[in-house]
């Protein structure tokens, strides 16, 4: 099977994914979570014009010069209106979030008034209008103010919480079952054999699926045998996730089990090789409803896969609106060679200029097995397949990582 190009090999993954079914969430837990539909006001804010200022709430024309004096009748506070219509000559106490009077069209600061006992003389002239929040001056009752797709910020829960909206109904998470393999894995904190290595690839992608809203399920490093790689898979299934990640064993040596078992299992592949570095060995398949993407053991194509192939994934099921990452330009910070048939993902550390221009200069080595140059890395630079030689300065295109 040749190479599949890397956007055809997301357009497979992301054939027929659709939003996962709504639930009703309190605000309190929908910090992050995705709307599955528009959301209306319930209410007007505010509903009645009020006070924006602790002063006195007056006619203007009463008011409109300095040293006009005024009878004080009686105070309005934050949710106890006053019942009287203003009249001339007269004002009303009132202070911030108060509802303006009947008859008030202005309200004087109490800075620029001089009270003596229950009157006042204006030190500035009144302005209509002024210090006034009008009804419905932030929102009207059916305005919809938060799109279906969005994903909640914590302004987007105060907002909601305004509009008169206990819960709210969002898209369930989706569950990313995650399954390492290879008999040469050790769990961080044991010490490895001769010729074994510390598991890393699990904590980055579970970390970058929870970032875009899944959840995760951790089962674990599964020996290089059929039987324990099947089981996982069995397990995966077993406990509802939408997808499975595997890290591992996804080329074609003899110990290169994963695509074995799959197909031993049902999985239906669509490919398991891909035109890009690092990444070559990926695969993607279903298993009923469950999508299966095989990552490199590497721990640096597993990620770059990952962030290209699986937050898409979940940004689709999670009913976001949207779902791919977004590239930038920038100028190189050094020469990097002509590329070949595959299209390259280089780590790049990130400066930006006095003038704002941002540099991406590729770390030295770019092996797939170098934790500490991803880890240094702010953004990859992409170059497409057959890519000249490109020399430092030259304009490229980015994608930065997850900060």
């Amino acid at each position: 099977m040749p190479l599949m190009p890397v956007a055809d090999a997301l357009s497979a993954v992301l054939a027929g994914a659709e939003p996962l079914p709504e639930e009703m969430v309190a605000l309190d837990v929908a910090h992050h979570r995705v709307l599955a539909r528009d959301v209306a006001a319930l209410r007007t804010q505010p509903p009645q014009a009020m006070s924006a200022m602790d002063g006195y709430a007056v006619r203007s024309a009463d008011a409109s010069h300095v040293a006009a004096r005024l009878n004080v009748i009686g105070e309005v506070a934050a949710g106890r209106p006053f019942e009287k219509t203003l009249r001339a000559g007269e004002a009303v106490r009132i202070f911030t979030g108060g509802v303006i009077p009947e008859g008030a069209d202005a309200v004087v600061i109490q800075e620029d008034t001089v009270v003596d006992g229950s009157r006042i003389t204006m030190t500035e002239a009144a302005v209509p209008g002024l210090h006034i929040r009008p009804a419905g001056v932030d929102f009207r009752n059916g305005d919809v103010l938060l799109a279906g797709g969005t994903r909640l910020t914590d302004r987007d829960l105060s907002l909601a919480a305004g509009m008169n909206y206990p819960e709210l109904a969002v898209r369930r998470r989706p569950k990313v079952a995650m399954l390492a393999t290879g008999d040469e894995l050790v769990m961080p904190g044991s010490i490895p054999g001769p010729g074994q290595i510390v598991y890393s690839n699990g904590y980055a992608l579970r970390a970058l699926a929870r970032q875009e809203g899944a959840e995760t399920i951790d089962l674990g490093i599964a020996a290089d045998t059929i039987e324990a790689t099947t089981q996982g898979i069995r397990r995966a299934r077993d406990s509802g996730a939408d997808v499975l990640i595997t890290t591992g064993g996804a080329s074609v040596g003899d110990h290169d089990l994963v695509k074995r078992s799959l197909e031993a299992e049902g999985v239906t592949m669509a490919f398991w090789r891909i035109a890009m570095r690092p990444g070559k060995p990926m695969m993607h398949g279903r298993l009923g409803a469950m999508r299966v993407i095989g990552l490199p053991g590497n721990p640096v194509s597993s990620y770059v896969c990952g962030l290209l192939f699986l937050v898409p994934l979940i940004r689709v099921l999670s009913g976001q609106a949207a779902i791919h990452h977004v590239r930038e330009k920038a100028l190189l910070g050094r020469d990097v060679a002509a590329n070949d048939l595959r299209e390259d993902y280089l780590r790049a550390r990130l400066e930006v200029r006095t003038d704002g221009v941002l540099i991406a200069t590729p770390v030295d080595h770019q092996d797939s097995s170098l934790l500490g140059n991803l880890a240094a890395a702010r953004a990859l630079v992409i170059r497409p397949p057959f890519a000249p030689a490109a020399t430092a300065g030259s304009s490229c295109d980015i994608l930065r990582l997850p900060a």
